[in-house]
């Protein structure tokens, strides 16, 4: 036999490992329900032993604490930087927030996130507060600091940005917990296209905050102090 008959089979690389078991318990976690998945089962479906499991994430907790991180509070980290810089009106900054948010959450499996926190995070209470803390305030950081933006420069009028930060973000959590209940079943039409979804969504909320606007053309007038 020849040398390359004999080599051992191409291993995984080591460093590719963290990403598989997420992607493993995030499927998982979904599928059957953070309290009723195994560490044994995702370190079945990810290829490893249970052990390797342990060496990344030593509970069942840590590993969803790495999945909310990698899927949901990088992305918010990412869009702050981008809302510190974007140059072009508020509207147009909150359509690229929020289709490069359904891009990489709504439209791919970590929309199963707001499942598990739907459905059981109110057994969890140690991992809620995390949430608060990883997710809900520096989303809802992200989004007020948008809209005072709006409102500085005379775009928008004055209004609760507290409030208004939620009429913005919950139809976009609707539209994740639909694709997980009713649009998981078969034959049930999808409920919206998100992507214009999303722009009516934000065109109609803006319109409806614009300082001064013809509402025909939507460009804003600034108010005189």
């Amino acid at each position: 036999m020849t040398a390359k008959t004999l080599a051992p089979p191409r291993q995984r690389r080591k460093e590719a490992r963290p990403q598989e078991l997420l992607d493993a318990a995030l499927e998982l976690f979904v599928e059957k329900g953070f309290a009723a998945t195994r560490s044994e089962e995702v370190a079945a479906r990810a290829g490893v032993a249970k052990g390797t499991l342990y060496l990344y994430y030593p509970s069942k907790e840590d590993l969803l604490k790495a999945v909310v991180r990698a899927n949901l509070s990088a992305l918010i980290a990412e869009g702050a930087t981008i809302a510190g810089s974007f140059e072009g009106t508020t509207q147009d900054l909150l359509v690229l927030l929020m289709q490069t948010w359904w891009d990489r959450v709504g439209n791919t499996p970590a929309s199963g996130i707001f499942k598990i926190i739907l459905t059981e995070m109110g057994n969890f209470p140690d991992f809620a507060r995390f949430y608060v803390q990883e997710v809900i305030e520096p989303g809802q950081e992200l989004f007020t600091r948008v809209i005072q933006r709006g409102i500085a420069s005379g775009e928008l009028r004055p209004v609760n940005v507290f409030e208004t930060v939620h009429v913005l973000i919950f139809p976009m959590l609707m539209m994740c917990l639909h694709r997980h209940s009713l649009g998981a079943c078969a034959g049930v039409e999808p409920m919206l296209d998100p992507q214009s979804f999303i722009q009516t969504h934000v065109d109609v909320l803006v319109r409806g905050l614009l300082a001064r606007g013809d509402a025909a053309s939507g460009k804003p007038v600034r108010q005189r102090a």
